[in-house]
């Protein structure tokens, strides 16, 4: 009998074994399936960074995210006494389901940001901050939540909140860096806002449509803005490729809407922090028809072919604004002005960081402001988002935006109208790779001036002095070090505030402190 047992409960452990090992046991492929689900995917990007500066926001209830033009409305300015020593993190994690059942036709993408500033609030609502002893805030905020459909090999409608940039490239099947380097560099829109693209990737080039609601007022009525592109480019040879883009903003909404109390649009206070023109219409409706031509071109983008990179846009804005007075509409403003770019790159030596960088811009100013009833300068997304662009690309730091922020963006020229005085800047940057694609270090300087002379001022805006020191300890996670100087011109002996808010934030004759930063920053690309 014991024979038999020992039989019986051998064959009933090879016959478990045999149909734990059988893959076409269903119940097993459930518990262990034959390869990991694909379905769902995780990317983030993290960044830590700790800052001494001598510039901040004088509003004490400017504690979260800070944003515009240094001595503008948000009341940033510098001092020659206080430091502003602080640490600062953000992260945005990206979630994207892409189902088999599509067949990879169907992707969802959502992705977040959480900033905050190390000790800022906790038990609170609100975005940029929740890092207070004990922590608990509710601050997360929604960046994109977009749906890409490919119907054909090539083709791809984007439909949601999304990515709204100036260049052809699907940004996210495209690099950030490359973003910054192409066709408009962000410098017109850089951003995000809810619409519709479509695009369509062929063999020798690209083109986009799209459409994006800016702010949509009542449902009912026609007081919303809205923003139609089309952007095309061609490959004229291997290295060469020429695009064309056409924009469109039909304001309706008159100013509401938009950045908090601030509102959005031509005569918006947003204007006054975001360093762009203000159409000072006084609190009357208005209605405006913008247009934006352009063209960019490109040689060797991507520094794969040889040495030498060079890149340009021109860029045309045109339209006009009517304001409503006693009943009527009147001309309040026509709009005629142009940006031009030419960015050139050599590189000596193994790598792409080892280069050497010239970089030139130059956009129309207006000289009498509106009492001609003509605006002749740049207008670009700034005067409806805070930020809607960011020409974070030149190699300042202080001078024009620089990328490397999280809660406090305030260059001194924020947008590259300069609110309406116009802008001749040049950058130039020198890189070397002293370990290759391991250790790189940066020296760098900027200058500029602006077109119209402001009263009581100068065309000197300011001269800056850069360096960075970056060590990449793995893929995509950098260390980096970076310090950078201004030293302002006789532009901020001015307190004009025709065009916007006060020039050197409001003391007549009187230039302030030179600006300066220092900051050490983690950064970590995860996928």
């Amino acid at each position: 009998m014991k024979r038999i047992y020992t039989i019986f409960f051998l064959m009933l452990a090879l016959s478990l074994q045999g149909l734990s090992q059988n893959p076409g046991t269903p119940y097993f492929q459930q518990l262990v399936p034959e390869k990991a689900n694909k379905e769902f995917q995780f990317l983030a990007f993290f960044i830590n960074q700790g800052v001494a500066s001598n510039f901040y926001p004088q509003n004490e209830f400017l504690r979260g995210q800070v944003i515009g033009r240094l001595f503008g409305a948000n009341s940033t300015t510098t001092s020659d006494t206080a430091t502003a020593l602080y640490l600062e993190q953000r992260i945005i994690p990206f979630f994207i389901y892409q189902p088999s059942l599509f067949d990879g036709k169907a992707i969802l993408r959502a992705s977040f940001e959480i900033d905050w500033t190390y000790g800022d609030a906790s038990y609170g609502v609100g975005g940029n901050l929740g890092s207070a002893i004990s922590a608990d805030q509710v601050n997360i905020q929604t960046q994109n939540i977009e749906l890409e459909l490919i119907p054909k090999t090539g083709w791809a409608v984007n439909i949601g909140l999304q990515r709204m940039f100036d260049t052809p490239f699907n940004p996210y099947r495209t690099l950030f860096d490359k973003m910054t380097q192409s066709a408009y560099r962000l410098a017109y829109y850089g951003t995000d806002a809810a619409g519709i693209t479509i695009r369509h990737d062929r063999d020798f080039g690209r083109y986009k449509l799209g459409f994006y609601k800016y702010y949509e007022n009542d449902i009912f009525r026609d007081d919303d803005v809205n923003m139609f592109e089309f952007m095309a480019d061609r490959s004229l040879s291997p290295l060469w490729k020429l695009g064309v883009s056409a924009n469109y903003v039909r304001d309706r909404a008159s100013g509401k809407g938009g950045v908090s109390i601030l509102g959005q649009g031509l005569n918006s206070l947003l204007a006054d922090h975001n360093g762009t023109f203000k159409f000072k219409f006084g609190p009357v409706p208005y209605k405006a028809d913008i247009v934006w031509l352009g063209t960019y071109f490109s040689r060797n983008l991507d520094l794969m072919a040889d040495p030498i990179s060079v890149t340009g846009f021109f860029n045309y804005n045109l339209g006009r604004a009517d304001v409503l007075k006693s009943g009527n509409w009147e001309k309040g403003a026509s709009i005629g002005g142009f940006g031009a770019n030419l960015k050139g790159i050599y590189r000596y030596g193994q790598t792409t960081e080892d280069i050497v960088k010239l970089d030139l811009l130059y956009t129309s100013g207006d000289k009498d402001g509106l009492d001609d009833k003509k605006y002749s300068g740049v207008m670009t997304a700034n005067t409806w988002g805070g930020p809607g662009a960011i020409f974070i690309s030149s190699g300042a730091y202080i001078l024009m935006p620089h990328g490397n922020v999280v809660n406090r963006f305030t260059p001194a020229i924020s947008d590259i109208s300069n609110m309406g005085y116009g802008l001749s800047a040049a950058t130039t940057t020198l890189s070397k790779a002293f370990v290759p694609h391991k250790f790189i270090g940066r020296l760098g300087g900027a200058l500029a001036f602006a077109n119209v002379k402001p009263s009581a001022g100068g065309y000197h805006i300011g001269t800056e002095a850069n360096m960075a020191l970056v060590y990449n300890p793995g893929t995509y996670m950098s260390i980096e070090w970076h310090t950078a100087h201004m030293w302002l011109g006789n532009f901020y002996d001015s307190a004009d505030q025709r065009y916007s808010a006060p020039i050197n934030g409001g003391t007549p004759g009187q230039r302030p402190v030179n600006p300066w930063t220092s900051f050490l920053v983690f950064k970590w690309l995860m996928f």
